[in-house]
């Protein structure tokens, strides 16, 4: 497969605006992740940004972004927008879609996400799960979870769906990370549909792709990544990059 790595950024973000500049040890979180992505090795990366001063933060950075109109309704729209520019020929079979608020994915997540495409004939959409880190994340609508056919032990399995609902039992609870990867027609098939129901119901768009009968498969992660959607998940970034300097 021949891979593209794309990080859709605004800076209108409702609960931390400016969030792709805001500074973790003296980088901006959109450089953070940009330089994880490039880290996995699996393709070219490139910023779809919404906003001229995240374009001036990443090219100055030694990165390559793409301006989109701030008007897009979604990163997935800005991500149809970036590969407009970067590959009208269709020569990258598979579209890896990174959240810019993940500052320190690690890159081999990032390749397992991408090994997944490759590996498995019937996933038309690859992402990853980590395990709850409390109890408190079961009753907690801010954080997604994933319902997995997934073997005792295996590393990867097939998502049966995905919910902000409370999940009960004592079967472990696999939370989302916000990464994607898309065979290039799933994601014209998936940008191409209206929000569905359930998507509307949940606000979680990928269960657009799952009413539209596409596969989804997830790799299991050893724990959720930091997220910096919040002020307080800025001050916990901001520690994390202080600790590991």
């Amino acid at each position: 497969m021949h891979p593209i790595v794309l990080i859709p950024a605004r800076m209108a973000a409702s609960r931390l605006p400016g969030k792709p500049l805001a500074d973790i040890g003296g980088l901006p979180l959109i450089v953070r992740v940009l330089r994880q992505a490039q880290a996995a090795g699996i393709g070219p990366v490139a910023v779809a940004a919404g906003d001229a001063e995240i374009v001036r933060a990443v090219e100055a950075a030694g990165g390559r972004a793409v301006l989109t109109d701030p008007d897009l309704p979604s990163g997935s729209d800005r991500i149809l927008a970036a590969l407009a520019v970067l590959d009208p020929e269709r020569r990258h079979d598979a579209v890896i879609n990174l959240q810019g608020d993940i500052p320190f994915l690690d890159p081999a997540l990032i390749r397992a996400c991408a090994a997944l495409l490759e590996q498995e004939p019937s996933c038309d959409i690859a992402t990853l799960i980590a395990p709850e880190g409390s109890p408190a994340e079961r009753t907690d609508p801010d954080c997604p979870k994933a319902i997995m056919a997934l073997a005792p032990g295996a590393t990867s399995g097939r998502a049966l769906y995905f919910t902000r609902s409370t999940l009960y039992g004592d079967a472990p609870v696999w939370r989302h990370i916000g990464l994607y990867g898309y065979r290039r027609d799933a994601l014209d098939r998936f940008a191409a549909a209206p929000p569905s129901p359930l998507e509307r119901r949940e606000k979680l768009e990928q269960l657009r792709a799952l009413e539209l009968g596409l596969s989804i498969w997830a790799a299991v992660a050893e724990a959720m990544p930091i997220e910096v959607n919040t002020p307080a998940e800025l001050a916990i970034a901001r520690a994390y990059a202080e600790k590991t300097r």
